[in-house]
C-alpha cells in the first residue's frame, strides 16, 4: 500500500507502541536474524538499577502482572530486571515478538493499563538493538517477564511496566496449505515466503474475488481491527510488481481505513496465519479512469496477503 495511516489503538496500548518505537508508518528495512544479531540485542539491553530492583512482581506470564513498590518510586533512567528467565528461543534483531504488558503510574501505584494478555490484543512488534523494546528485553528467551521503570516526560508521567515474552511470530504465513482455484493467478514462493504472481492470459474479473491458500489457526480478522501483514500487490494489466512489504517491515493498518476497499475485504473473516490471495478491480481498488501506472486507474490488481497479526478494535 502506497498509503501508511497512523493506527488508533486502544489507550493501553500506547505505552506498548512507545515501548515499541515503532508506531505504524513507512517501514524500513530490517536486518536478518543471525547470531550477531542475536548478540547485538543482548549487548543492548539496559541494565537492572535501583528502582527496577525495587519493585516486586506477583502473577503468572503471560497474565496481568500486580506489583508492590513504595511510592512515588523515583525513576530517573530506564533499567530493566528480569523477574522470570524463560525458556524459549532467544530473541533476535528483527524478530516479531508478541508480547503482553501491565503498567503502572511510578508516582501513584495506579495501574495505567493491561494490553496483550488475550489472543488479539495487540500487533507484534519488531524488536531492535535501538528500540525501547530492545532496550528493556535484550535478547531474552521466550517465556521471560522483566520489570522495566521508564523516565517520564513532558506529555507522560514515570511508568512501571511488566513486559511478557509470549511468542515470536513467523514473517510469513504459516497455516495449512489450501486447494487454489482454477483460472486465478497463480503464486509461487521463495524460501522466505516472498510470493511472485503469475496472471494468467484472461480477462479480469470485473467483481472482488478472493481465495484462502493458507488457512491459520489464528482468530478472526473484523473491521477496524488493526491488522499486520505481508503483501506483494501485481498489476493484472501489466503482470508487474507495483509494490510490497517483502524486504522492509510487515505493514500495520486498520482494517477500513488508509487502504483502497479491496485490501481491507481481503483480510476481513480471515484468520491469523492465513494467506489470501485477492483480485481487485478498479472499483475496490483506485478507481476507473484511464489505465496507467502513475496513480494505478483504471487497473484491476492482485495482492497477496500474508496475515501476521491482529490487535482487535475496541
Amino acid at each position: 500500500m502506497r498509503t501508511r495511516p497512523v493506527i488508533a489503538l486502544s489507550i493501553a496500548a500506547f505505552a506498548a507502541l512507545s515501548l515499541a518505537g515503532c508506531a505504524a508508518s513507512t517501514p524500513t528495512a530490517s536486518p536478518s536474524p543471525s547470531t550477531s544479531a542475536a548478540a547485538d540485542l543482548c549487548t543492548a539491553q539496559v541494565s537492572s538499577g535501583t528502582a527496577s530492583d525495587a519493585v516486586k512482581v506477583s502473577g503468572a506470564v503471560g497474565k496481568e502482572a500486580k506489583v508492590e513498590f513504595t511510592k512515588p518510586l523515583a525513576v530517573t533512567a530506564l533499567q530493566s530486571s528480569v523477574v522470570t528467565e524463560g525458556k524459549g528461543e532467544k530473541l533476535k534483531t528483527g524478530d516479531l515478538v508478541q508480547f503482553a504488558l501491565t503498567e503502572f503510574n511510578a508516582k501513584t501505584g495506579a495501574k495505567n493499563g493491561s494490553v496483550g494478555q488475550d489472543e488479539g490484543g495487540l500487533l507484534p512488534q519488531a524488536v531492535s538493538a535501538d528500540s525501547i523494546l530492545g532496550k528493556v528485553l535484550g535478547c531474552a528467551p521466550v517465556g521471560t517477564r522483566v520489570v522495566a521503570t521508564i523516565p517520564g516526560d513532558e506529555t507522560s508521567p514515570a511508568s512501571v511496566d511488566v513486559v511478557d515474552v509470549l511468542k515470536i511470530i513467523p514473517d510469513a504465513a504459516w497455516g495449512a496449505a489450501q486447494t487454489p482455484k482454477d483460472g486465478f493467478p497463480t503464486v509461487k514462493l521463495a524460501s522466505d515466503g516472498a510470493p511472485t504472481v503469475t496472471i494468467p492470459k484472461t480477462d479480469a474479473p470485473t467483481a472482488f474475488e478472493k481465495e484462502t491458500l493458507k488457512k491459520g489457526d489464528g482468530t478472526k480478522i473484523a473491521k477496524g481491527d488493526a491488522v499486520l501483514v505481508q503483501y506483494s500487490g501485481v498489476s493484472w494489466t501489466t503482470g508487474k510488481n507495483f509494490d510490497k512489504s517483502w524486504g522492509r517491515q510487515p505493514f500495520p493498518f486498520q482494517v477500513g481505513q488508509g487502504v483502497v476497499q479491496g485490501f481491507s475485504d481481503a483480510v476481513i473473516g480471515e484468520t491469523v496465519g492465513s494467506q489470501v490471495l485477492a483480485v481487485l478491480p478498479p472499483s475496490a481498488a483506485y478507481g476507473a479512469g484511464k489505465v496507467n501506472d502513475k496513480d494505478l486507474k483504471g487497473q484491476t490488481l492482485v495482492f497477496v496477503i500474508d496475515i501476521l497479526g491482529v490487535q482487535h478494535g475496541q
